[in-house]
């Protein structure tokens, strides 16, 4: 199964995100909050997005959904540092939307490359009708 780190500057907003994704997809044992500093402070960790992404990993590829830009800064900067061990991408998605797509779509078996497709069309889909 597909693993899924959630890359937040707040640690209650990474948490609170990944309740909600476990909620739809509590079959993924392989979701990971990533959010705010050691600290407890506001910001990104590189080495703690890189922990999480070890620990979500199953074999089978890590997607990593972030909040903010210097979030998928460190986010890169944690791929960087494991080398070719894991097969991660970032998605291009709304972190709260995407995530829970990514949850949803992962329980099916399916594959890194529709994890991610999955995550990347929730910033398509409308709110009102």
């Amino acid at each position: 199964m597909v693993g899924i780190v959630i890359v937040s500057h707040s640690v209650k907003v990474a948490e609170g995100i990944y309740d909600l994704a476990m909620e739809m997809a509590s079959e993924n044992e392989h979701i990971i909050a990533a959010g705010g500093m050691e600290s407890g402070a506001i910001g990104t960790d590189a080495f703690r997005i890189m922990s999480a992404i070890k620990a979500a990993d199953t074999g089978d590829g890590v997607a990593v959904l972030a909040d903010l830009g210097s979030g998928i800064m460190s986010a890169e900067m944690a791929i960087e540092m494991l080398g070719d061990n894991i097969n991660v991408r970032i998605a291009d998605a709304p972190v709260l939307e995407g995530a829970i797509s990514a949850a949803v779509t992962s329980t099916s078996g399916a594959s890194l490359d529709e994890v991610i497709a999955a995550a990347e069309e929730a910033r398509n889909t409308s709110k009102l009708s």
